[in-house]
């Protein structure tokens, strides 16, 4: 007679695992991944995130990884966003969010760099960040617009003789004070509208941190606090790409491989809270009734559908990092200034990580459930640390709010409609309000109207 297994499980089963998005180099290189983490990453996951000690040792430890999608002569892996979204979500895992998402700062700084980088921070930047472990990171925050990063009010640029003095006021930088590098957006050199953006390079040396600030309820281990460039002079050389190409590369980098990042950092989160509900519930005994924790119906659907809704997401992520391999030669194409490829999917890339934090608070939250009075202390599973970091999903900006109000305003009123710079008129508005004033009211209107187009 067929019997029901009862030995304890180490995590989730490999049957569960969407492998068949990952050819044959990229599970291999996964599975190093996963003893780089269970070695040198997880164990200091827990002391990092008590005493907020940036993971730098932990980043050094990913070699090659650290530049994943750059040239192999570089000493790169030449690997693509499929494999982006993998790396992503087996560090956050098996080894520390803290350190995924400040991984998924320094993708995403080394690949908006290298989108319109020049020889000399092809030779400054990208060729070192193997070799010499360089970690950077991107600073677009803004302490006046919040999580519209694309709004850099407080920062900017003037021209001076052989360059630029450069001013970045960012609210909050991931890794910041500990970076290598930062790569930074202002407005514009001569600007006349917030569309108008620039994106520059930097060392450490020029950027005032505040890493002290960050006391945060997660990721305790990223150090996001404000950052400083004060009227800094920038050569020539440290623009990255033209001036004007910031908005292009917001959409066409940044935003894209944070997207993509993010989302499997939320993944993993997921993931290593579903390990431990598994772990623990398949060992754990309730001798009075002679079953374990795992054999209630009730623990059982919980796990099933936290695996589900898991999944759901992972394959979204797989699935829109496959399509932006295919329109990129598998993240090693060269675009011409302006040319669109990854920005195409930016509404998928909207969805993907609202469906990604929105899954992690539910499941971390439906795990520490499984695991009872266990799970909500801090040893021996450290799942309330898991609780802690999914929690970052949901209002790290783009905030989830903005961006299920992205794609409902871009479904029922089109793409033009979402008004990123404040541009847009909206007459419909402007005449309701205009109804309700009186003819003195609307002849006093009238007059601030003509004194402001005049004056």
């Amino acid at each position: 007679m067929a019997q029901v297994a009862d030995e304890a499980k180490s995590g989730l089963d490999p049957l569960f695992d969407p492998g068949f998005f990952l050819d044959d180099e990229q599970k291999e290189l996964r599975q190093q991944l996963i003893e780089i983490c269970e070695r040198e990453i997880r164990p200091l996951a827990d002391a990092n995130d008590r005493t907020s000690t940036f993971p730098r040792k932990s980043l050094e430890a990913l070699g090659p990884f650290l530049g994943l999608l750059l040239p192999k002569e570089w000493g790169g892996l030449a690997q693509g966003h499929v494999m982006f979204a993998a790396t992503v979500e087996t560090i956050a895992r098996y080894g520390d969010a803290s350190c995924a998402m400040c991984y998924v700062m320094h993708i995403g700084a080394v690949e908006a760099l290298r989108l319109c980088a020049n020889q000399h921070q092809i030779d400054t930047y990208l060729k070192k960040v193997v070799p010499e472990r360089r970690i950077g990171t991107l600073s677009y925050s803004d302490p006046e617009t919040g999580s519209h990063f694309w709004y850099p009010m407080a920062s900017g640029a003037s021209r001076t003789d052989g360059g630029y003095m450069v001013t970045k006021k960012a609210s909050w930088t991931t890794s910041g004070g500990f970076a290598d590098f930062y790569v930074f957006q202002t407005t514009s050199p001569d600007f006349k509208e917030y569309s108008d953006l620039s994106v520059w390079v930097c060392n450490a040396e020029d950027a005032e941190a505040k890493p002290g600030e960050w006391d945060a309820l997660g990721l305790r281990g990223n150090q996001s606090g404000s950052l400083l460039i004060d009227n800094k002079f920038m050569p020539d050389n440290q623009l990255v790409g033209n001036v004007g190409d910031g908005a292009w590369s917001n959409d066409e980098a940044v935003d894209p491989f944070f997207l993509v990042g993010s989302s499997g950092c939320w993944n993993g989160i997921s993931l290593g809270a579903i390990d431990i509900a598994i772990r623990h519930t398949t060992r754990r005994t309730h001798k009075d009734v002679g079953l374990r924790v795992c054999d209630y119906p009730t623990i059982q659907d919980a796990v099933g559908e936290a695996i589900i809704d898991t999944n759901a997401v992972r394959c979204m992520n797989y699935s829109v990092a496959r399509a932006l391999d295919e329109v990129t030669e598998a993240g090693q194409k060269a675009l011409e200034s302006g040319e669109y490829a990854r920005g195409d999917y930016l509404p998928w890339l909207w969805q993907l990580k609202f469906a990604a934090a929105k899954n992690v608070a539910h499941v971390v939250d439906k795990m520490l459930h499984c695991t009872g009075g266990s799970g909500f202390k801090r040893e021996p599973l450290q799942i309330e640390r898991y609780l802690r970091d999914g929690k970052a999903g949901w209002v790290m900006g783009p905030t989830n709010e903005v961006l299920r109000q992205f794609v409902g305003k871009t479904a029922l009123l089109g793409m033009e409609s979402l008004d990123y710079w404040n541009q847009v008129v909206n007459w419909r508005a402007i005449t309701n309000e205009t109804k309700k004033l009186s003819p003195d009211e609307k002849r006093e209107f009238a007059q601030r109207l003509l004194a402001e187009a005049e004056g």
